[in-house]
């Protein structure tokens, strides 16, 4: 998508506290003999870009990390790279990202991370939608999603792991995959206190 021959790759690991294992496996994956990878920590006293606004501002692609939903909405707010990614993507860099990096563009989503139910959270809110992970791979995230879409959280999308939904603007182009049997559903309210699920199409990026 970045249609660049090296595209420009900043890593936002700010959900998992900014783990070392999980900057390792990001520099592992996106060598530098594909495209320029960075990264911006906020957890630790150099950031290691220098300005990370302006960083943002320059990049083809941005991919956030997963982790806890809250503590990176708090710090990114804190930091305001809030700001800086709604510049980055108004700008068109593509915005990018897994569970908690996925669920950060929306307005609303349910998440669970640490132990208890899944909690009814707010996003950047560029995407005005709602928006569940590991729909059906997780016990409890598809019920309590549907409830709370039947409740009244916007109209929204149920997405399986390995599945990936790819918006240009705040419209769904499709859904891709990495895997062949991932699943992603389109989740409305009824009108009587309950939720519709459809199943998207989605395409396999695989063989």
């Amino acid at each position: 998508l970045a249609r660049v021959k090296r595209p420009k790759i900043c890593f936002l690991p700010t959900a998992s506290g900014d783990a070392d294992h999980y900057v390792v496996r990001f520099y592992r994956a996106f060598a530098a003999s594909r495209c320029e990878p960075s990264h911006i920590s906020l957890f630790r006293r150099e950031t290691g870009v220098g300005d990370p606004h302006a960083h943002l501002l320059t990049q083809d692609v941005i991919y956030v990390g997963g982790g806890s939903l809250v503590s990176l909405m708090g710090t990114w707010r804190a930091h305001g790279l809030d700001e800086a990614l709604f510049a980055a993507w108004r700008r068109g860099v593509i915005l990018c990202g897994g569970s908690a990096g996925s669920l950060c563009w929306f307005s609303h989503s349910v998440s669970s991370f640490h132990e208890g139910p899944p909690r009814r959270l707010e996003g950047l809110g560029f995407l005005p939608y709602s928006n569940a992970v590991h729909y059906s791979d997780e016990p409890g995230r598809r019920g309590a999603f549907l409830d709370a879409v039947g409740e009244g959280l916007p109209t929204g999308y149920g997405v399986g792991d390995g599945a990936a939904l790819h918006f240009v603007g705040t419209e769904l182009v499709e859904v891709v995959s990495s895997r062949p049997e991932a699943q992603a559903r389109y989740v409305t309210a009824d009108g009587a206190g309950g939720a519709v699920e459809d199943d998207l199409p989605v395409r396999y990026l695989g063989e």
